[in-house]
């Protein structure tokens, strides 16, 4: 991998594992941009956004997705009052073949126009040929993704499992659908963490050694904050 070129890390991620906050953690460290599957529901929900009016906006300029991003101010704030109205980690129902598109194509403007981390199902499949791309999967017990999820939503035990029950079977089913391989193949994946008996912090910070390492391949790396 090479930090002076466009780069896209990928995190997939079991509802309750805290994988979205190692993913915000480590977009932090690196200083580029976090976006997750809500972010772009979102845009997809509420601008209506199909391949066909992407296909137009990326025909009339090249940086389309700047553009894009400037007219509708997509920072921090989008990610967290959407997140607020979503319930389960944001995920309610599989999406059409027509917004699977969509958000490819989403995530493929964000990866042309800066270095990011991306959480999201189809993030591993979508950039798996990406020259400079790094996937990671984080999972944890389930113990682990129970305590959480009512820690963080206040939920009973029971609503916990239900929930993450029904999370993991439709993340499952979607990304069977439109990638005919299962989230769970480790084949799909650089690295594999499992976050029990470990802080976001440090995963984070895991994360950034593996990715300096990458980069010393080819010459370029980042402090870590050890």
């Amino acid at each position: 991998m090479n930090k002076n070129e466009k780069f896209v890390i990928t995190i997939n991620r079991e509802l309750g594992s805290g994988g979205r906050t190692v993913g915000r953690k480590l977009a932090e460290k690196l200083g580029v941009a976090f976006y997750d599957k809500v972010l772009i529901k979102a845009l997809e929900e509420k601008y209506k956004l199909t391949v066909e009016e992407i296909e137009r906006l990326k025909g009339s300029k090249k940086n389309w997705f700047s553009d894009f991003k400037r007219v509708l101010s997509i920072g921090p704030a989008i990610t967290s009052n959407y997140s607020q109205q979503l319930r389960g980690d944001g995920s309610s129902s599989l999406t059409t073949e027509e917004m699977f598109k969509a958000e490819t194509e989403i995530l493929k403007g964000i990866a042309e126009e800066e270095s990011c981390v991306l959480a999201g199902r189809s993030g591993f499949f979508v950039f798996r040929n990406h020259p400079n791309h790094l996937s990671i999967l984080i999972q944890a017990s389930m113990p682990y993704r129970v305590e959480r999820l009512c820690r963080k939503q206040g939920l009973c035990e029971e609503e916990a499992r239900k929930i993450i029950d029904q999370v993991d079977k439709m993340r499952e089913n979607y990304v069977k659908k439109y990638t005919d391989t299962s989230r769970y193949d480790t084949r799909n994946y650089d690295v594999v963490i499992t976050m029990d008996g470990l802080s976001e912090e440090y995963v984070a910070d895991l994360i950034l050694d593996y990715f300096n390492q990458r980069c010393r391949e080819t010459g370029s790396f980042l402090p870590t904050n050890g």
